[in-house]
């Protein structure tokens, strides 16, 4: 039990929150409308696809070929960054990070650059947090928001196009800067540089026919997103299609996440259903809804703040760019921050060189990355 907790604290805390606002509700029949089953359905398509993907090895051959591409520690830092924005986009930003930070860890150790580890790893959660909020698909709460209004294509990227310039611009900066001083660093220490040739063992070829069919069922996942077909057919398409092709894809779907948005669906349904608590954030939402939003995420995580604001107000624009811009600043904001954390902590257990007396500790590391976070966090408040 205690492992179960440590591995899904936010589903415990969302099952506490859950079963705590059922003290104040008890559970009726409206409680069976509390549940965005459309959300649900394309967030599981979404990782399972994701899923899919990565077993057959695209996403490795994808990043591999990109990397074995740079010449310099700043190139090669920036193409592992960008590499994440761009998984993020298509496939949720804890996607990106879990796919994303064990490849680049082991490539910055493997050229010398251990240096360039905290760095990029800061930079990568703040690319898959910031950069996956110009899709509905990029992040958890895009695809809740999405479907929660019920709202088109064009008026969502209308919306989040200038915070993601913003944010992406951002990024290359602070990428470049960062890795710039890092860079200058190990060349006085006679560090050896990135090759230009690829560093890395051949790996296996993709299976194309897999591919090609996988490449088929994610069109499938981007037309149940944008309402061109039922979710329930493409739940139902993808899963037996992977219960044939490769079931393990379906066994490691993050279920965790999804009983973790059933759970605040509970909250958040029983939360609306309070008249002080409609009183007190009806107003605030309605007079500083960005605001509101943007810090709620600071306390409580995005995805759960994005559930639960969103049955105090019908101004979906603000909530969309607060919870999206939220999930900058503090640890919790974003759960992608924490799985960054998490993977820099193993990182050092499972590579020597990230444990040497030089070496960047864990401390430095979180106050990197506090600082980014905290700088990119006043930054996209201001603008937005």
């Amino acid at each position: 039990m205690v492992y179960f907790i440590r591995e899904h604290w936010m589903l415990a805390a969302a099952a506490l929150a859950a079963l705590t606002s059922m003290l104040a509700v008890p559970p009726d029949e409206a409680y069976l409308g509390y549940f965005d089953w459309k959300t649900i359905g394309c967030l599981f398509c979404v990782l399972a696809m994701a899923n899919a993907l990565r077993r057959i090895g695209t996403f490795d051959r994808i990043a591999r070929m990109a990397i074995a591409r740079q010449s310099s520690p700043r190139t090669l830092a920036l193409t592992i960054v960008l590499i994440t924005a761009a998984f993020s986009m298509a496939f949720t930003n804890d996607v990106a990070l879990v796919i994303m930070l064990p490849l680049s860890a082991s490539v910055l150790v493997e050229l010398n650059q251990t240096r360039l580890v905290p760095a990029v790893f800061a930079l990568q959660a703040l690319a898959a947090n910031l950069c996956g909020m110009v899709t509905p698909f990029g992040n958890p709460q895009n695809l809740y928001i999405y479907s929660h209004f019920h709202l088109g294509l064009v008026e969502f990227l209308t919306t989040m196009i200038p915070p993601f310039l913003l944010s992406l611009a951002g990024v290359i900066a602070a990428t470049i800067l960062a890795t710039g001083k890092t860079a200058t660093g190990n060349r006085n220490k006679k560090e050896p540089q990135a090759p230009a040739t690829k560093p890395f063992s051949p790996q296996m070829s993709i299976d194309r026919r897999r591919l090609s069919t996988y490449g088929f069922l994610f069109v499938v996942t981007l037309m149940a997103v944008f309402r061109i077909v039922p979710t329930a057919a493409a739940v139902v398409v993808i899963a037996s299609a992977l219960a044939i092709a490769d079931r393990k894809a379906l066994v490691e779907v993050d279920y965790a996440l999804l009983a973790t948005f059933m759970c605040f669906f509970v909250f958040a349904g029983n939360m609306s259903r309070l008249p002080a608590m409609g009183d007190f954030l009806g107003p605030l939402m309605d007079r500083w809804g960005l605001l509101v939003s943007a810090c709620t995420s600071q306390v409580i995580s995005n995805v759960p703040a994005a559930v639960v604001l969103s049955h105090f107000t019908e101004a979906w624009q603000p909530l969309l760019v607060g919870v999206n811009i939220g999930g900058a600043g503090t640890f919790v904001g974003s759960l992608a921050s924490l799985i960054a954390i998490r993977y820099f902590s193993l990182a050092r257990k499972v590579f020597p060189h990230l444990r040497a007396d030089d070496a960047p500790t864990m401390g430095h590391f979180l106050r990197l990355f506090g600082l980014m976070n905290a700088a990119f966090f006043v930054m996209l408040l201001a603008f937005c």
